[in-house]
């Protein structure tokens, strides 16, 4: 069956969707709401709802686009401490969001991931990333931000120290007896050692091992860099693909790179991006839509894509042709997009952020709900994903367009649960409870 989750902005997907004259638009910090969307995306028995986060205000340079264009999240709650409180108000619904190997230290990220797995009663999970804006490494007493390789080479230490983190117990070692005096096995803990080139953790952690054996692990991107690190880590990877044919060349290479480090290929899940505009009627997505593109000036969407690609658009017309565009420490995989839809269809600027902007790169789904259920079918089918990252262009009612019509049809189609399989994301996500080698050694040996 088809895995979901939905990508929770703030303010929606859409860089208009928060003008919309029936967007909420003070989610940013508005704890109350967080528990409205939650509430929905339970309600249609989604996998998960994924915050992305950053480590700065991105955009802060142009003072201009970051008042007129919130898409950005120039304010938002600290997605641990969300989700934390979120999970008392969710029972199954995973909790996934981001938190950067780049800026931060395997010791505290394990921790914090491994309590919201305990909160949530096992529906955490961590977005993996490497961070693309690099003005945050000046909030991190750099001058600089980290070359992508090494950013990557970083992350790959990283995640394997957390995960050697999370097994520094084993899932039985608190004993809690009272007659013999014995509250922990003090055999079965265990010291991480670890010494690489980028980190020395001594270890235990100071959390019991999560649920879950490890929150599920995602990674975003599409370079070679990222499938490598997903093929190591990850349990799902979330990608931007416009085409079913792109869709299905990615999926193909990211389960060949699973298959190659000994992995079935089935438990690395592929999810793309998918924007969603979906009607009662075709006409009433096509309306909902062209609603939505009005609500994006001229300016405003030339800065965004200049901002998405890493090149200054100022003198620009939007009639122009997109210049060529520099190398960047930022999302690779965003701009080599542009640049591909350019190329193949000769977009003019206006064009190119008219048809970038709504979906943000990924595969923009527009119709009635059997319309939009036939695409994903058939991406499904065709092997081009295993699910999908959805995208609401503005929340609430955008969200629940999805829930009220989409899901309904995946469902009667046999395509999507009717019931959630377990209480925990591994349980929706079809991924077994990760199992500890260190003790299950021990405990075999003996």
């Amino acid at each position: 069956m088809l895995k979901l989750s939905v990508f929770m902005s703030p303010t929606g997907g859409h860089s208009g969707g928060w003008r919309h004259p029936d967007a909420v638009m003070d989610a940013g910090y508005n704890f109350d709401r967080w528990v409205e969307f939650a509430k929905i995306v339970e309600r249609g028995k989604l996998d998960m709802m994924f915050l992305a986060d950053g480590n700065g205000v991105n955009g802060i340079e142009d003072r201009d686009l970051l008042s007129r264009n919130p898409v950005v999240r120039p304010a938002v709650i600290e997605p641990i401490c969300l989700l934390s409180a979120l999970a008392t108000h969710t029972s199954r619904v995973g909790l996934v969001a981001t938190a950067t190997t780049t800026y931060d230290q395997p010791y505290s990220v394990a921790r914090r991931y491994a309590g919201l797995d305990w909160v949530s009663k096992g529906r955490a999970g961590w977005n993996v990333v490497t961070t693309s804006n690099a003005n945050d490494s000046q909030n991190f007493s750099r001058d600089e931000h980290v070359e992508h390789a090494d950013r990557y080479a970083r992350a790959d230490e990283f995640v394997s120290v957390v995960k050697d983190l999370w097994d520094s117990w084993a899932d039985d070692a608190f004993v809690f007896d009272k007659a013999k005096g014995v509250f922990l096995d003090g055999e079965k803990i265990r010291l991480v050692n670890h010494e690489g080139s980028d980190f020395k953790v001594r270890g235990p952690l100071n959390s019991a091992r999560p649920p879950q054996g490890h929150p599920v692990i995602v990674v975003a991107g599409a370079s070679p860099a990222a499938i490598d690190l997903a093929a190591n880590h990850a349990d799902v990877i979330f990608t931007v693909t416009e085409t079913k044919e792109a869709a299905q060349e990615f999926y193909a290479k990211v389960k060949a790179a699973a298959r190659a480090k000994g992995r079935d290929p089935d438990t690395l899940k592929v999810f793309p991006g998918a924007s969603i505009f979906v009607g009662e009627t075709a006409e009433e997505a096509e309306s909902s839509y062209r609603e939505l593109q009005e609500l994006i000036p001229d300016d405003v969407g030339m800065k965004m894509l200049g901002k998405m690609c890493g090149v200054d658009l100022t003198g620009y017309s939007p009639e122009d042709s997109l210049p060529e565009l520099p190398e960047t420490l930022g999302i690779r995989s965003f701009r080599n997009l542009v640049a591909d839809i350019a190329q193949r269809d000769g977009a003019n600027l206006r064009e190119l952020y008219q048809k970038i902007l709504p979906a943000r790169g990924h595969v923009l789904i527009k119709g009635s709900a059997a319309q939009v259920v036939d695409v994903m079918e058939e991406w499904y089918r065709d092997k081009a994903c295993d699910g999908f990252n959805l995208v609401a262009p503005y929340l609430p009612a955008g969200l629940e367009r999805v829930v009220d019509l989409v899901i309904p049809e995946l469902q009667r189609r046999g395509l999507f649960r009717t019931e959630y399989e377990g209480t925990t994301l591994r349980d929706s996500l079809g991924l077994g409870h990760v199992p500890n080698p260190y003790f299950e050694q021990v405990q075999a040996a003996e």
